[in-house]
Parts: structure tokens; sequence; C-alpha cells
């Protein structure tokens, strides 16, 4: 089964939650940003944004131990990076861990769907976007958010290491903002893998020549990320982030019918 075009509608079946397509502008946003407004709009804004964390903590929360894999949206099927995002989903499905993505197609869509075809679970954090993003049909559960940080807070929160493909500037903000909080021991020291030496090769030369040279990061930063072409060194460096965290795997918290999760 080949990804939808732009211009399907939306699987059927699918626990979505919102729209699928996004109407309208992201006028709201723009206020957001654009400074200060009247109290009560900002104050109505914040509650907004308690909400949308609160469903997303509502909607997560009993997904099990996940892997956030990060990637293009513009790979399509037959790509070899399609193909590539395929193996890396297959492989975490094959840890017994969730593949968790930002929900849309290119290679995000495949690594839910290598993971969904390996008998895997897969889930999304979709965005809201005039254009491009839209869930993929290969997802058990996705939510969607109106805001990035909201978004990002939860790619990050589930997961205990991150799966880096080609990508855009949305990829390479979650692939800094990852590192940062590695870096800034903000998170546990998580594996960043990125897929796809030929790729990556020249950020890692703009990393070591430049950033490392001029004494903005320290040469041992670099060592928070292992490129690879090889979904099965991929897979190992997840198991021993696992193994690591086994205790607070275990302890994870379980499911209270009485309070109607699920």
């Amino acid at each position: 089964m080949s990804d939808p075009s732009p211009d399907a509608p939306p699987p059927a079946g699918l626990p979505y939650d919102v729209s699928w397509i996004v109407k309208g502008s992201d006028r709201e946003q723009r206020r957001f940003l654009a400074g200060p407004r009247a109290r009560r709009e900002e104050l109505a804004r914040v509650v907004r944004i308690a909400f949308e964390f609160l469903r997303g903590f509502r909607r997560l929360h009993f997904v099990g131990p996940c892997v956030t894999v990060f990637g293009s949206a513009r790979f399509g099927e037959g790509h070899p990076y399609y193909g590539l995002a395929q193996q890396v989903g297959a492989a975490l499905a094959r840890l017994g861990v969730t593949t968790m993505t930002g929900g849309g197609p290119g290679l995000m869509a495949a690594a839910n769907r290598g993971a969904k075809e390996a008998g895997g679970y897969s889930i999304g954090c979709n965005i809201q976007l005039p254009a491009e993003q839209r869930p993929n049909p290969w997802l058990d559960r996705w939510v969607t958010f109106r805001y990035f940080f909201v978004r990002k807070v939860m790619l990050v929160k589930y997961s205990y290491a991150f799966v880096v493909l080609p990508g855009g500037f949305g990829t390479m903000d979650e692939l800094f903002e990852a590192m940062t909080l590695v870096q800034t021991r903000k998170i546990e020291a998580f594996p960043v893998v990125l897929m796809g030496t030929e790729y990556w090769a020249p950020l890692l030369d703009f990393l070591r020549g430049t950033l490392v040279r001029e004494g903005t990061i320290a040469p041992e930063d670099l060592d928070l990320l292992t490129p690879t072409d090889s979904p099965e060194e991929m897979a190992g460096l997840v198991y021993r982030a696992l193994e690591a965290n086994r205790k607070a795997i275990v302890a994870r918290p379980r499911r209270r019918r009485m309070l109607g999760e699920r």
C-alpha cells in the first residue's frame, strides 16, 4: 500500500481527533508571537496551551517506551531514504518499542509504516499546518497539536532514543533540540542516531571544522551523535539505552479505568 496522494481523503477507521486538514490561516499563532496582547487574550491563550498539554499527556501517557524518528515529509515512496525509514521502523518494532514520529507523510509515514507492517505499535504527534503536514495511514494512535513547542515536548517526553533521517529545517530543529537537551543534561544521555551518512556528512564537517574549531562546542559533544547507514547498529544503540533505563520503564504508570484512561 502506498502513501495517500495530497488530495486523498483521510483513511477510514483511524482514531482522528481533529480535522485532518487545516482550514484557514495560522493567524492565532502569528498573533501569539507578535508581541503582547490584551491581558484577557493572553490568559485565554495560556489556558488553551495548558489544555493542549493535558490532551497530549492523556493521549500518550500509556503508549509504552518510545523511540522518536525525525525526518522529512518530502521524500516519497520509491526514494532510497523512504526504504531506509521503513527499515528503521521495522527494526524498532522488533525491539518491542513504540515508533513515534511527527505523524505526517514522507519519511515519517515510512517509519510508521515499517513499524506497523512488522507488527509494532506506531503513533504520531501531528501539527496543524496550512499545507504539507497531514496524518499518515500507518498510525495506531495520534494527536494533533496547534503549537509547535507543545508537540516538541511530546516528541521528547516519552522517548529513550532519537533517530534522525534526512530532512529540512524542521528536522534540523528537532535534531538540535534533542542534542541541546542531552548536552545540557535536561534529559538523560539518550542516543541520537543520524541515519544516512552521506546526507549528514557536510553537517558533521561543519560541526567539526567550524563549531569545534571556534570553541562554540567541545570536541566531545560530537560523541553525542552516531552517524550510520545500518538499522542494525541503530537498533543496538536503542537496545542498550532501553537496558540502561529498564527500572524506569518497568516503573511506568499503569492505566486506571476509573479515570477513563485507555
